[in-house]
């Protein structure tokens, strides 16, 4: 079976800037397909694969963060609606589910140590909660 060029894996990925949570997805999933080749991926699936890797990258930039005005009661709504964690993930950062409420409500402060503590679960740097 003849491998294809890279000119045919472009025109069969149709790769773009990605504007959408659907296009995130299908490249994802194209993304994914080619790490998922390993070793018998050709020259021309890893250069393809590099280019989405590109795409990807740009548009969790674009994505990763709310706007750099935000507060940190909605930096810290974002990252937990992004990350797949529920406001009981962070019961051992707050002690209390009302102190998680009034972190993520904005009436509680974010102290340094629990702004450590949320930079280590979302792994960003603990600057964004202060």
């Amino acid at each position: 079976m003849p491998t294809a060029t890279y000119e045919q894996l472009l025109i069969e990925t149709v790769p773009e800037v990605i504007e959408t949570e659907k296009q995130y997805r299908e490249i994802g999933d194209r993304f994914g397909e080619l790490i998922g080749k390993g070793r018998s991926r050709t020259r021309n699936q890893t250069r393809l694969m590099r280019l989405l890797a590109l795409l990807i990258e740009d548009y969790d930039r674009r994505h990763g963060l709310p706007p750099d005005d935000s507060t940190p009661a909605e930096r810290l709504q974002f990252l937990l609606e992004h990350s797949g964690k529920t406001p009981s993930d962070l019961l051992p950062i707050f002690g209390q589910r009302s102190h998680v409420n009034e972190a993520l409500n904005g009436k509680r402060k974010i102290g340094a140590e629990q702004a450590r503590s949320l930079g280590k679960l979302f792994s960003v740097h603990p600057s964004l909660f202060i």
